[in-house]
């Protein structure tokens, strides 16, 4: 059984098509790389995939479980199979960013527990979220507060969030938008790493069509809200890129790239994606 399964998935945004019918299967432990023009859907693919966005029709099911075919409630607590790592993470300014990251490990965890770590973290909680951060070249800013960071530095605290849940999908919007390119290559390089060793699957959304065709075994590229390409990545070829931008004012970025404006209808989304989907 398929860890999800998308069958004729359609989302709407009133009179506008966010995608149209597709079908997927990922498996658990896969590793995707999802790619397109700006406004292509890509964000709007993993919001719903993230369970915060429901579908004009179709089906998603993840752990075998139709998702909104559920209650309210139980919907909830199927969220806490995933985290969604947003373009533009929606953390507080004033929190420290010890417990941005240890936020990762509140799906689950008892009010009691998820205080103390929100107001209060141990000496082991922060050295957990010490660790995650070290990895990706900020462990000098665990006590820092989120209004003193750039916005490379909150994209990485973003990851750091994931490095330390428990969610077995990791949905991760542009994580590498507002890094340098030789950091987006190593922080990219943490994140896959951590999700093989942890057995984690990562769906990850990428404007650098290099990287994921480099780095990631399996490629889904979407145009306009339709799915065009679903293989792998050996297999999406200079013509096949050639076809999937052509005619569009968005251009296949390469890796050295650092330009990272989303589509109306993606910036849209990412500013509604309630805070709740990024824990």
């Amino acid at each position: 059984m398929s860890l999800l399964e998308l069958d004729g998935l359609r989302l709407q945004a009133g009179a506008r098509c966010l995608i149209q019918p597709l079908s997927l299967r990922i498996e658990a432990g896969e590793q995707v790389a999802l790619i397109g023009a700006s406004g292509a859907g890509k964000t709007s693919l993993l919001h719903a995939l993230a369970l915060a966005l429901a579908p004009a029709d179709g089906h998603l099911r993840l752990g075998g479980q139709d998702a909104w075919a559920l209650s309210h409630a139980a919907r909830h607590r199927l969220r806490r199979q995933l985290m969604l790592a947003p373009q533009h993470p929606p953390l507080p300014p004033r929190q420290r960013v010890v417990t941005a990251v240890l936020a990762g490990l509140l799906p689950g965890a008892g009010l009691g527990t998820s205080l103390r770590m929100l107001f209060s973290p141990s000496a082991d909680q922060a050295r957990v979220a010490f660790d995650a951060l070290d990895r990706l070249e900020l462990g000098n800013r665990l006590w820092s507060r989120v209004d003193q960071l750039s916005g490379g530095e909150r994209q990485r605290v973003a990851l750091a969030r994931l490095l330390v849940s428990r969610a077995a999908l990791w949905l991760v919007d542009e994580p590498l938008s507002a890094l340098d390119p030789q950091r987006a290559q190593r922080s990219l390089a943490v994140l896959q790493e951590a999700a093989r060793a942890q057995q984690r699957t990562l769906v990850c959304s990428l404007h650098q069509v290099e990287l994921a065709r480099s780095l990631f075994p399996r490629v889904v590229a979407l145009r306009e809200g339709r799915l065009v390409y679903d293989g792998p990545s050996h297999g999406l070829d200079d013509a096949l890129l050639e076809a999937l931008y052509a005619g569009l004012d968005d251009r296949p970025p390469s890796a050295a790239d650092d330009d990272a404006q989303g589509g109306p209808g993606d910036a849209t989304l990412s500013r509604a994606v309630p805070q709740a989907m990024c824990r």
